[in-house]
């Protein structure tokens, strides 16, 4: 996986709000005009808002849009889950977050965003950020403008009301030896982790934006997940982030199978999709399709870029099949917010959400969506989904599968009904 691009960039206009708790063009009783559509999401009532810190975040109720998570009955086949998320989410130019939230509202989708806590400090206080084995300022992916910042915080305002969930891909995004995640000890990814809330908890103070609305929710509530940089360093992250609260990680690489609890976490690893064209199978990333077309190029052959994309999404469409149609695993899907290869990929993303999430027992969903439905489920009806190897449905049916009870004897064998000729 890739270090993101830099979001600072200084042709992103940001809406700067005059009331505070309320957004851009809108009274006292809301964040922002899109929230006056009553279909779309309400903020909570005023006398439930509780400023945290500076006030660049505040309590403001339960999150609007999370369906409450229900046990699956004896028999009951389950719904097919699929999650798309997105490693260091920043509005920047290019402004593919807010496309996104858009593609989402208008799928019945929700998502989850990994935000890059760089993205959250202007380039002046860099030094402020001490990475772990790193000097003080130091960071693979830059940090951000007062401009871009203003825009992400929106972003993330309005995913949150919504229903998206808001993550963690940390900081500096350090990569390989000296000094890269995958070297860091458990003290260091709590310091990372604890400097990557700070950000967003500050970002007021930080760009001198004391009017802006702030964040609708507590981060130090709302974080409950991440993926590392470069998916390295997993086994240390897990430590930290078990003893700090946290609920899944998804910073491995699985098959298409049931997920379990690793380290007291939800594993919820990026898979291993088909890949179209090629002997071997793809993590379902869109770095990871690019590298194996391009290589390091991240504007290859334009005369490609069609079908680069193209592998891409029938790559996803066919590993949603064959959980669909099979065992039913969550699809775990990983992005950026990149242009790569002329948009090829951003193009497959959005194909593939039209395509499966207005399918019948579809859920696409955030990870916390999908950590709240496994936790509420029976710990045997779930070992028993572990059992259902990659595309595999159960032979007799999910009713007889997950009903509880012994499956009927095939016929033709001893205690069976006697089979008609």
């Amino acid at each position: 996986m890739a270090a993101t691009r830099r979001i600072a960039v200084s042709t992103v206009i940001a809406a700067v709000c005059a009331v505070p708790l309320a957004g851009c063009g809108t009274g006292a009783d809301g964040f922002d005009e899109e929230s006056q559509d009553p279909k779309k999401a309400e903020p909570a009532p005023k006398n439930v808002v509780r400023l945290i810190g500076d006030g660049s975040t505040a309590y403001t109720g339960a999150q609007p849009h999370l369906p409450e998570p229900e046990r699956l009955e004896p028999g009951e086949k389950p719904p097919q889950f699929v999650v798309f998320s997105w490693d260091g989410a920043g509005e920047d130019s290019q402004k593919l977050f807010s496309h996104f939230r858009k593609v989402a509202k208008e799928n019945d989708a929700t998502m989850t965003y990994f935000l890059s806590g760089v993205y959250m400090l202007p380039e002046e206080k860099r030094d402020l950020y001490r990475p772990p084995q790193h000097s003080p300022g130091r960071s693979d992916i830059g940090f951000n403008d007062v401009e871009g910042i203003a825009a992400t915080v929106e972003q993330l305002r309005l995913a949150w009301l919504e229903g998206n969930e808001i993550g963690t891909h940390f900081n500096g995004h350090f990569c390989g030896p000296d000094g890269g995640v995958g070297e860091w000890s458990v003290a260091e990814w709590k310091d990372e982790i604890a400097q990557a809330k700070s950000f967003v908890k500050a970002w007021r103070t930080h760009t001198g934006m004391k009017n802006e609305a702030p964040l609708p929710f507590d981060y130090d509530k709302e974080l409950i997940g991440a993926r590392t940089p470069c998916l390295e360093g997993q086994e240390n992250f897990m430590e930290a982030a078990r003893e700090l609260g946290f609920r899944y990680d998804t910073s491995g690489v699985n098959n298409q199978v049931w997920p379990e609890r690793k380290q007291g976490l939800w594993d919820l690893s990026l898979q291993l999709v088909p890949f179209p064209g090629h002997s071997f199978e793809q993590l379902a990333m869109d770095y990871n399709f690019m590298v194996n077309q391009s290589g390091t190029e991240t504007q290859g052959d334009p005369a490609k870029h069609g079908r680069w994309g193209d592998e891409m999404r029938d790559g996803l469409l066919a590993g949603f099949e064959r959980a669909y149609d099979g065992n039913r695993a969550p699809l775990i899907i990983g992005n950026h917010f990149e242009s790569w290869n002329g948009g090829t990929y951003m193009r497959a993303v959005e194909e593939v959400v039209k395509e499966v999430c207005a399918k019948s027992d579809v859920r696409c969903v955030s990870f916390r969506q999908l950590v709240d439905w496994l936790d509420v489920q029976d710990p045997k009806t779930l070992a028993k989904l572990r059992t259902l190897t990659v595309g595999e449905a159960p032979k007799q049916g999910w009713k007889s599968f997950l009903s509880g009870a012994p499956a009927p004897a095939p016929k033709g064998v001893p205690g069976a009904p006697a089979a008609r000729g």
